[in-house]
């Protein structure tokens, strides 16, 4: 049962007592408890609510709340048992109605069952976002602009699909832009930003994502694309403004909010966010309420991946059908594969459509894997689930060498003068792109953890000082005045006296005692990759409940050139 839940329950049933009851049944009680316990694991999971047309949650199970006697015996089908247990307690609205219930903690909204607090706020924030997709953009384009913007953009390349992202953002107040790895994302980005400074070249652009890593593609993505423009199109694009939407809101180092906000909106005109899927419902409301009422939103990113860790899974929301009818238009999905990423491609679009959890959905990926050939970029190897696999730890080993003979070649470093443009710290950040390794556990013997001890040894457990000089190091925190954000990855190297540095992108180096929440990352979850890419990826898949299509199709498409899958003996 979820740490939360015995103490939410115990409070509900004080504070919101049955009309004229006494006291629940015993089948009552034990539905009450399943139903309170999965609410409250959802929310600790990033979820805001249940699929009632999903499967049961684990919750559901009969030891789930800790053996007592009446979870010993079989748990009442879902999902009748536990909305009939909470309207029993008056505990239970209809979206429709929450007027006639003020008090009832939970409310249905179609298939999701979710906490009212949570679902007034999702209902708000996705209301939000459709009234700006609905909006037109002033001043309005006329017919010759719109029909040149379209034949602007055929001259480009550009297909059907990303011609009429290109109109939409010319149109409208919000655009949704989604679509798989390979689809062409960033260049019909390119694209579009090109036909919105064409009609008004001084335009406030702003470019942005929910890590460090994402930002930083995501801007050299676009000034990359940018040399295909005109002289002047393209300085303009290849200078955009980058960066996290923690630093743009100007979150505040205790936590406390942001800076951005009503009365002190962001001084933009037309904003990109990328990899939305990464985006929370906290944060997307702040960075709604930072937003002038004129500014034009591009939401871009691909919603199979991994939702965010924190509450509200916005792009998931905004991609269902209902919203995707709501939006008309200002909605794109990019269908077409540009790129041909071979083994890769083909496994991730599997398991686009794949719903089994845990080891249904290794089984199900067997035959798939079994028909995998040598000269793939997808390698599948069984190993034994006790100690991490051999030969992933023996790659990331000859890493770990390489990474070290790198740093050392930096000599020991002056923390006052950057070696941003020395050959040695170039190779060496790029050495950290690489290789890495994922797994979607922290613990056991195939998680981050133990794989991070087994290459470190009794360093693992010490101060970053002791660690050896070569070490990715990932920063855990957002840190605005270091210019870091939660997730960004640097690596160790010699300081003066024996000391060490930590290296980041941009060539800044900052003391170990300003990162206190910072650990190594020679792995990592697949949570922590997402929004990065890896020339090669080895990706651990332990059999278990916490394995799902989404968190595979994330840790496979964080490999640019190849993938190696390991994964526990499966039957025949």
């Amino acid at each position: 049962m979820s740490s939360l839940a015995p103490t939410l329950l115990d409070s509900l049933l004080r504070l919101l007592p049955a009309p004229g009851r006494t006291r629940l049944d015993p089948a009552e009680q034990l539905a009450l408890r399943q139903v309170v316990s999965a609410l409250a694991a959802a929310l600790e999971r990033g979820e805001l609510g249940l699929d009632l047309e999903g499967p049961a949650p684990p919750e559901l199970e009969p030891q789930a709340d800790g053996g007592s006697e009446a979870s010993s015996r079989a748990a009442p089908g879902w999902p009748a048992a536990q909305l009939a247990a909470l309207e029993a307690c008056g505990w239970l609205v209809d979206a429709n109605a929450l007027e006639n219930q003020p008090e009832a903690p939970v409310v249905r909204a179609g298939r999701w069952l979710r906490w009212r607090r949570w679902h007034q706020q999702l209902s708000h924030c996705i209301a939000g976002l459709i009234e700006r997709g609905r909006k037109g953009v002033a001043p309005a384009p006329s017919a010759d602009q719109r029909r040149q913007a379209r034949d602007q953009a055929s001259a480009a390349g550009l297909d059907a699909q990303q011609s009429a992202a290109v109109q939409a953002l010319l149109e409208h107040q919000l655009v949704l832009l989604s679509g798989g790895p390979g689809t062409g994302k960033t260049s019909t980005v390119v694209q579009m930003l090109a036909a919105a400074l064409r009609l008004q070249p001084r335009l406030r652009l702003q470019l942005a994502a929910p890590t460090g890593k994402a930002a930083a593609r995501l801007g050299a993505a676009v000034a990359a694309g940018a040399p295909a423009l005109q002289a002047d199109l393209a300085e303009r694009l290849a200078t955009l403004p980058c960066g996290t939407l923690h630093r743009l809101l100007e979150s505040r180092a205790d936590g406390a909010g942001f800076g951005r906000r009503p009365g002190r909106e962001l001084e933009l005109d037309l904003l990109v966010v990328d990899e939305v899927s990464m985006v929370d419902l906290p944060l997307m409301q702040a960075l709604l309420a930072a937003l002038p009422q004129h500014a034009r939103l591009l939401l871009v990113g691909d919603p199979n991946q991994l939702p965010p860790v924190g509450p509200g899974a916005v792009l998931l929301e905004l991609c269902r059908p209902e919203t995707l009818a709501d939006l008309g238009p200002a909605a794109v999905e990019l269908r077409t594969a540009y790129r041909n990423d071979g083994a890769i491609a083909t496994l991730a679009s599997a398991m686009r459509t794949q719903a089994e959890p845990g080891g249904e959905l290794l089984q199900a990926l067997h035959p798939r894997l079994e028909q995998l050939r040598p000269n793939d970029n997808v390698t599948w190897q069984e190993a034994p689930a006790a100690t991490p696999p051999v030969d992933a730890l023996a790659r990331l080993r000859e890493h770990q060498q390489r990474l070290g003979e790198l740093a050392a070649a930096l000599g020991v470093l002056d923390p006052q003068a950057s070696p941003a443009g020395a050959p040695a710290a170039v190779a060496l950040l790029a050495e950290l792109e690489r290789l890495i390794l994922l797994s979607p556990v922290r613990q056991g013997p195939w998680g981050v953890e133990g794989v991070q001890r087994a290459l470190l040894g009794e360093a693992h457990a010490g101060p970053m000082q002791r660690w050896p000089i070569g070490t990715p190091v990932l920063n855990r925190r957002n840190l605005p005045e270091q210019e870091l954000a939660n997730g960004d990855i640097g690596v160790l190297v010699a300081g003066p006296d024996d000391g060490r540095l930590v290296l980041f992108p941009g060539g800044r180096l900052l003391h170990p005692t300003r990162l206190a929440a910072a650990e190594p990352a020679l792995a990592l979850t697949v949570h922590k990759a997402q929004g990065s890419q890896y020339g090669e990826v080895l990706l651990l898949l332990p059999s278990g409940r916490h394995l799902d299509a989404r968190l595979l199709y994330t840790g496979l498409t964080r490999a640019r050139r190849r993938a190696r899958l390991y994964t526990a003996p499966l039957p025949a």
